[in-house]
């Protein structure tokens, strides 16, 4: 059977459309129904269970996906491997981001990453945390970029950068004009938090927790960037990390206070599917993510102020991009 065609077949399922596949392979809605339909005639076995909305797989189809997904992995990644034995990274790498990682950083990193390898296409996509880890562990994405990254035993973490939590807060608020601040003069401020489900806010709370800082919670959201816009309004206080508040501080509509010797880190980590056979744009990737990490880390980025005179994890809904050499955005 022709390896484009169970291409097709794992596409399908995990885009769990056909009319996703189709248009991920420049063909017809009907010529990928037409392809599966193939599939099934030649394994004598029904793929699809078609009775149920949306479609799921039979026992039958979800041991043929398992393997195929493995084939066309292995396939592409020995493709990849035999192009850059010229030293020259030309594949694809498909990435899936919490929304604060990906918002905060990416954009740069990517269109600096394509410059260095022209030829080759990243796929980035935000979702929320335990999305980013389903993708990784399904082998729907390469890699995942999360924050406090936690290995098990399907997914491998990988240490990338650490970034400096500091106080946000509006301009107009009365710690505005603070160079700096103790967790303890938090005592009993109104603060715009995390849900409770976000590692995030599990150690915020047990940071304030171990400082005998009680807080008033007025809002919470599982997006970082409405917490942002809440503080804006002066409904309350937040702790977020630092590189996130760059573009407000820079525009004078958030103040941001680094905390005052009680350091409080978000650390930030890549993972992949253990045993997955990476190709060499994602071994490159990685590579290049870790190095930028150093760098921050050396140049003191997760502890550099962004505070200002002023003058200067949605983790929910999802989001797909891509960015081929032609369009780094």
């Amino acid at each position: 059977m022709h390896l484009k065609s169970l291409k097709i077949f794992c596409d399908v399922v995990s885009r769990r459309s056909f009319s996703r596949a189709a248009d991920e392979n420049g063909i017809s809605q009907s010529g990928v129904s037409q392809i599966v339909h193939q599939l099934e005639e030649n394994l004598e076995v029904k793929l699809f269970d078609r009775s149920k909305r949306p479609f799921v797989l039979t026992p039958e189809g979800e041991a043929y996906y398992d393997g195929c997904r493995k084939l066309v992995k292995r396939f592409a990644a020995l493709e990849e491997e035999v192009r850059t034995l010229q030293q020259e990274v030309a594949g694809r790498v498909s990435v899936a981001s919490i929304y604060s990682v990906g918002l905060s950083h990416m954009k740069h990193y990517i269109q600096e990453f394509l410059k260095q390898y022209p030829k080759s296409e990243v796929g980035i996509e935000y979702q929320q945390p335990d999305r980013v880890y389903e993708l990784v562990d399904q082998g729907q994405v390469d890699l995942g970029l999360v924050s406090f990254p936690k290995s098990s035993r399907s997914i491998e973490s990988l240490a990338w950068r650490e970034e400096r939590m500091v106080l946000a807060c509006a301009t107009t608020h009365r710690f505005a004009s603070r160079q700096n601040i103790s967790l303890r003069e938090l005592q009993g401020e109104t603060m715009v938090g995390f849900v409770t489900p976000l590692r995030i806010r599990r150690e915020i709370d047990r940071t304030l927790g171990q400082h005998d800082v009680e807080v008033k919670l007025a809002l919470e959201f599982d997006n970082l960037e409405t917490i942002k816009r809440a503080v804006e309004i002066n409904t309350g206080i937040s702790l977020l990390p630092e590189p996130t508040l760059q573009r407000e501080v820079a525009v004078g509509s958030l103040r941001s206070i680094p905390l005052q010797n009680e350091p409080l880190i978000r650390p930030l980590g890549i993972i992949h599917r253990r045993g997955n056979i990476l190709g060499a744009t994602a071994r490159r990737f990685i590579q290049f993510l870790q190095v930028k990490g150093k760098e921050s880390s050396s140049n003191g980025s997760h502890s550099t102020s962004t505070h200002s005179n002023g003058n200067g994890e949605n983790e929910g809904t999802s989001k797909r991009n891509s960015h081929p050499t032609t369009n780094s955005q």
